[in-house]
């Protein structure tokens, strides 16, 4: 017992040493459990794999001849690659620096104007068209910076739906309305 206080200074240190390793695959792994960036990497990597096992179910063809397999298969492997991108950082923080996975100050009005907005570019969008839809979706997301205005939120909403509305209905000429009606 002696020769273990002398070395360690007390039992109690002891205990706190073996306790936590310092080396090795566990210590690694606990270092990663505690970063924000290994879980959106390993997000990012799960849904890469989901998206590159079911792409080649479908008829992959070629380069020249894409099959419809072949996009979700490369954006699968894309999406893994920016896994391990997004990942691999975790490994850069010092040992004792933890992150907590959610901030600080939590922004719930914000997340919820983010995931609300695609839910209004639905509704407005099936309802009214795209221009509707689509200045809505940029509207409700707009709505979440602290920062932002009212009048500054409407302008971005007008630009985007503008430059929007040219690009998807006119260049790439998808067929959705611009403006319609089929209210209640």
């Amino acid at each position: 017992m002696t020769a273990i206080n002398k070395k360690y200074g007390s039992i109690r240190k002891l205990e706190d040493r073996l306790s936590t390793p310092h080396h090795g695959p566990l210590a690694l792994l606990q270092r990663f459990v505690r970063k924000r960036d290994f879980y959106a990497g390993g997000l990012m990597i799960v849904f890469g794999l989901v998206m590159s096992l079911k792409g080649p179910t479908y008829r992959l063809g070629s380069l020249m001849h894409m099959g419809p397999g072949f996009l979700p298969t490369a954006l699968g492997v894309i999406l893994i690659c920016l896994g391990i991108a997004i990942a691999a950082p975790a490994l850069a923080l010092p040992e004792g620096e933890d992150e907590d996975l959610l901030p600080e100050h939590r922004e719930w009005f914000a997340w919820g104007c983010i995931l609300a907005s695609p839910i209004a570019f639905m509704i407005f969008g099936s309802l009214f068209g795209l221009a509707p839809g689509t200045f809505m979706c940029i509207f409700v997301a707009s709505l979440g910076d602290r920062a932002g205005t009212l009048k500054g939120s409407i302008i971005l909403s007008a630009v985007v739906t503008f430059f929007g509305v040219g690009l998807f209905s006119y260049l790439l000429q998808i067929p959705m309305p611009i403006f319609t009606w089929r209210g209640f």
